[in-house]
């Protein structure tokens, strides 16, 4: 039995590897911004998760920059990140955007997000874009309100 286990656990390990992302594996140089509406939605640990599909004509918000930013207890410059906000080079419709866990969206208040919901979110993805369009989100803009996911609020 404790044969099988191990076996079975060694299988599993590059699946889980492979559908949970630390934040060293995103180039955290680089803020992208991305809009649209979600596809799917998996509201689940350890992180929540949607499809996001974008409009052909993604463009910056105008007042991206100027946007202000909720307090988190993580030392994140925000401001920062907003002023360096740039669309994703590749041309993927569909980006698949890794959220904070339940707990912490919890914490901020997040109202659950559902199929047909439209939102930003400003993260990180890839070193030079490489690989599968995965966003991780550092702050999630829904209906007016902003959303630090890095930390708890401050």
């Amino acid at each position: 039995m404790q044969r099988r286990t191990l076996i079975v656990t060694a299988l599993a390990a590059p699946l889980a590897v492979h559908a949970h992302h630390g934040w060293s594996s995103f180039d955290q140089g680089r803020p992208i911004y991305l809009e649209g509406r979600a596809s799917k939605v998996a509201w689940r640990n350890p992180h929540a998760e949607l499809s996001l599909e974008l409009p052909a004509d993604l463009k910056l918000p105008a007042d991206l920059a100027s946007r202000q930013l909720p307090a988190q207890s993580a030392g994140v410059d925000g401001p920062a990140l907003l002023k360096a906000a740039q669309l994703p080079t590749r041309k993927d419709r569909l980006w698949e955007i890794e959220l904070a866990p339940l707990t912490r969206l919890n914490a901020w208040k997040v109202p659950e997000i559902k199929v047909g919901d439209t939102l930003g979110v400003l993260g990180f993805t890839f070193a030079g874009e490489k690989g599968d369009p995965v966003l991780r989100a550092e702050y999630l803009f829904i209906a007016g309100q902003v959303y630090g996911l890095r930390s708890s609020p401050a």
